[in-house]
């Protein structure tokens, strides 16, 4: 009902006529497969009557709307009834209108309900159907006992219908216990309806069996719905009650209250659940050890509790129960089973560790440490390796002086009492200690006047032994005036033979003396000066020099101490000016401080007199001394000396008249500040040395560098001047080659001199350049290359290919020979240093090696020209240089044939 109120508030035609909204929603919603739900004649209101799939109409519908009000539709397309419905005609039909609100779609599904009028005609009469409508067969309540004992077959009911009255009937079943397991254990008479049972049934297997009953004519007309019959197997009290377990195992502390959980038992029954069968009982049988009773058990929860709180598990540590659980609410002719529990009993901590004695004597030597002098015993009854059971020890009187300590042994838990601090015999004869002893765990038993602490007491006798000689006090001191005189003698160091408190018997040695100053006497320990005492050296310190002694015994036995001899001062040291330059800046001051210092002590040093020192009448003139305190004096120049270094004597006089003169050297500097003066000293005093600064330094460097190189560049040039053979003629441009398209030789252009390159190579793997046009011989082949354009480039073997530089660009092309001619020594000095360079780099490979794979020789096998040299170079007087042209290779043949023909 709320579903469809919920649906009829969200339909969007609800204000309209029933008829204007079916004729609205039958034009705009799409029409889906026709539903056919076989129900009743007469339904209830509230009745389920069927379930239609709407999600096959449409997936999401958030608006479901019936057209008949006496009906509900669910969201999962479950129908029911709203009020009670006859189908007095035999069938009803209504729709369920379904929309989507966010895609905006509708659609709609035919519901028809058919009742059984409508599905009786498809066999009989009308009238017959209506006279039999309102009759019906139901179930009838059957049950059977598990395990019956029989006869077999078992006679449970018989089913009957109506209309036997008017047809033949034949009865059939199925389901679980016919055509389903266990198969064959129940039959019906096909003619009587007589229901059989052929065996016993455990009700723990099967509790109810579900069967279908049919009514059907001869001809298979089914005039009856097939009846549901539920068979219900009654139960018997035939299984025991069971523990979940055979033992149980619980664990309870000593001295628990009454009431206490111990822990809790359970048992399960199979037979029918809230039954007498399955109502169980707990109990506790029996107990060992025997009585008094100690625990109790709840007849229904199975919890163990305690009823005493006397356990004590330094008695009994362990108790074993017996219990039983019966079912028929524990009535003696229920079933039962029993089970056993074990209870162990925890331990707490109440029993105090006790020493077994409570007085103990034991001895240690002097002198002795880290040495176990006794072993403490102590009983307790609780768990043994449990807290509650291990010792803590502690000393509580006696140790003042820390030279005892006693731990627990983790094994047997006693006290080790050890020596951590030697003891002395001459101090002590006897130690009295008293110890405690206490749990880990703290203690549980209630407050008492009894302490919770036991107390030993331990008598320790310290025993005598021969000690060696006492250097005590370790550091000594003796007074000594510095500068005595060499062999004189005074008391040393003295050590004690503890026992006697005497030094006799004890032998001493010198360990450490840093200047080796004194000597020490073996039997006394007195010292003797053996070399002077300065009390001004640097060993000493605070005036104190300290030596290092060795005294023994007659055993052998050692002890060490320091002798410090304090250094009685002596007015032998005259005070003197640690400063001895003193810069005086002309332009600020007139003046300059000077301080004395003596290294004396001060009884024999300040107040000082200060006085110039010099017979010069210059520097009494110049200089003048003004005393500022007992150790300071002030010196200023007269008259106004010029700038520079003055040496500056001057006397300084202790109060008890030993002195010393310090030459001062004293610079008058223009300056603003000493630090001014003493950066550039120099310039300031008028004596300064010429000093120059790294870039100076680096400019100078490469100024001669480069004078270097323009000196071997000019030297270089002469070498490869004088090595030239020939000198080129001055109109060389003559000599060029003419380029011409006619039979007869041209003279309106000409290529430039700088256009050709000659290049000779030599057997040896030296080659010499020359100008083109003359003669460049060599040790070997000799050939010629023509480069025609504007562009002039030497090749050269270098490396692993062919480098291309370029003489002079700008100099290339067709140029008229009138306006661009090159004198000979032009064009020798700009190409000879150069290309005598790159032939060098031709015979050498990467690694700087000769490599004559890189440049080699041509030779030409056959024989020379017939016709001579060829070209505008043979019209010249002068033949000398030209004798290449008479070797040219074959492919100038035809050339030289047809200048031999003109």
């Amino acid at each position: 009902m709320a579903a469809t109120g919920a649906a009829r508030l969200r339909c969007p035609t609800l204000g309209l006529p029933p008829l204007l909204t079916l004729a609205i929603l039958a034009l705009a919603c799409d029409a889906c497969k026709e539903v056919v739900l076989q129900v009743p004649s007469e339904l209830p209101a509230e009745k389920f009557v069927g379930r239609v799939n709407l999600k096959d109409c449409l997936k999401s519908a958030n608006l479901i709307h019936p057209s008949d009000p006496d009906f509900q539709v669910l969201e999962d397309g479950s129908v029911f009834t709203t009020n009670s419905v006859v189908l007095s005609s035999g069938q009803r039909s209504f729709t369920i209108w379904l929309f989507n609100s966010d895609s905006q779609e509708e659609r709609q599904l035919s519901v028809h309900l058919e009742g059984p009028v409508e599905v009786l005609n498809k066999k009989l009469h009308t009238e017959k159907v209506l006279s039999r409508a309102k009759r019906r067969w139901a179930p009838i309540p059957c049950s059977m006992l598990e395990n019956s004992l029989g006869p077999f077959p078992l006679f449970l009911q018989q089913i009957q219908s109506d209309t036997a009255q008017n047809y033949t009937i034949y009865y059939s079943i199925r389901g679980p216990g016919v055509d389903r397991e266990p198969l064959n254990l129940f039959y019906v008479e096909r003619d009587t309806g007589n229901l059989f049972c052929t065996g016993p049934v455990d009700r723990e297997q099967y509790e109810s069996f579900e069967l279908t009953a049919f009514a059907t004519t001869p001809d298979g007309y089914t005039p009856e719905y097939p009846l549901t019959l539920i068979i219900k197997v009654e139960d018997e009290n035939d299984n025991y009650p069971v523990f979940t377990k055979t033992l149980y195992s619980f664990t309870v502390l000593e001295n628990s209250a009454v009431g206490s959980v111990v822990g809790e038992v359970c048992a399960t029954d199979n037979d029918e659940p809230d039954t007498m069968h399955t109502r169980l009982r707990y109990s506790i049988l029996e107990q060992w050890p025997s009585p008094p009773t100690l625990f109790s058990m709840h007849p229904t929860t199975g919890v163990i509790t305690t009823t005493s709180s006397q356990l004590d598990r330094e008695l009994i540590d362990k108790y074993q129960l017996k219990i039983k659980v019966q079912d028929m609410d524990g009535q003696y002719f229920g079933l039962q089973t029993t089970a056993t529990c074990i209870i162990t009993i925890g331990d707490v901590n109440d029993n105090l560790p006790t020493f077994t004695r409570n007085v103990y004597v034991t001895s240690v030597e002097e002198n002795t440490v880290n040495v176990e002098i006794l072993r403490l015993t102590v009983q307790d009854k609780d768990l043994v390796n449990s807290p509650n059971w291990r010792a803590n020890y502690t000393i509580l009187k006696g140790n003042e002086n820390g030279n005892f300590k006693i731990a627990t042994d983790p094994q047997t838990n006693e006290g080790i009492l050890c020596v951590v601090k030697p003891l002395n015999y001459e101090e002590r004869q006897q130690v009295t200690l008293q110890i405690g002893v206490v749990n880990e765990a703290l203690y549980t038993r209630e407050a008492s006047a009894r302490s919770p602490m036991s107390t030993a007491t331990v008598t320790v006798t310290v025993k005598d032994v021969d000690e060696g000689p006492e250097c005590i006090p370790p550091a000594q001191t003796v007074r000594i005036q510095e500068n005595v005189p060499v062999g004189t003698r005074n008391d040393g160091y003295k050590a004690y033979d503890p026992d006697n408190r005497s030094s006799s018997g004890i032998r001493y040695r010198k360990l450490s003396d840093p200047r080796g100053w004194v000597r020490v006497n073996e039997d006394s320990g007195s010292i003797t000066i053996f070399r002077t005492l300065d009390r001004e050296a640097e060993t000493v310190r605070n005036g104190i020099y300290n030596i290092t002694v060795l005294a023994l015994d007659a055993d052998g036995r050692s002890c060490t101490g320091t002798l410090g001899i304090i250094l009685e001062d002596v007015n032998d040291n005259g005070p003197f000016i640690p400063k001895q330059t003193v810069v005086i800046c002309k332009a600020t001051m007139s003046s300059a401080e000077i301080v004395a210092v003596d290294p004396d002590e001060p009884v024999n040093g300040p107040p000082f007199d200060f006085s110039l020192e010099s017979s010069d009448s210059e520097v009494r003139r110049m200089w003048r001394l003004t005393r500022i305190n007992d150790t300071a004096a002030r010196l200023s120049y007269q008259n106004d000396p010029s700038f520079g270094s003055y040496v500056v004597p001057i006397r300084v006089t202790d109060r008890l008249g030993l002195s010393s003169v310090t030459s001062l050297n004293v610079i008058v500097c223009d300056c603003i500040t000493e630090s001014d003066c003493t950066a550039r000293s120099g310039e300031r005093t008028g004596y300064a040395d010429m000093r120059l600064g790294p870039w100076a330094i680096l400019a100078i460097l490469l100024g001669i560098a480069l004078l270097f190189c323009i000196l071997f560049t000019l030297v270089c040039s002469v070498s490869q001047t004088t090595k030239q053979q020939k000198i080129l003629p001055d109109d060389l441009a003559q000599q060029n080659l003419i380029v011409s398209n006619t039979e007869a030789p041209g003279d309106d252009k000409v290529y430039s001199t700088n256009g050709f390159t000659t290049q000779t190579v030599g057997a040896s793997g030296q080659a010499a350049f020359g100008a083109v046009g003359g003669g460049v011989k060599g040790g070997g082949q000799e050939t010629i290359e023509m480069v025609k354009g504007g562009h002039q480039t030497l090749e050269t073997c270098g490396g692993a290919g062919y480098h291309h530089h370029t003489l002079d660009p700008c100099r290339g092309g067709h140029v008229e020979v009138d306006n661009y001619r090159y004198t000979y020594s032009e064009w020798h000095n700009f190409t000879q240093p150069r290309l005598g360079e790159k032939v060098q780099l031709c015979h050498e490979n990467d690694n700087q090696n000769l490599a004559q794979d890189y440049v080699l020789s041509y030779n030409y096998e056959g024989r020379g020209s017939a016709a001579g040299s060829v070209g505008c170079c043979s019209d010249q007087q002068e033949e000398d240089g030209l004798e290449f042209l008479d070797h040219l290779e074959p492919k100038f043949r035809t050339l030289a044939e047809i200048c031999a023909k003109r």
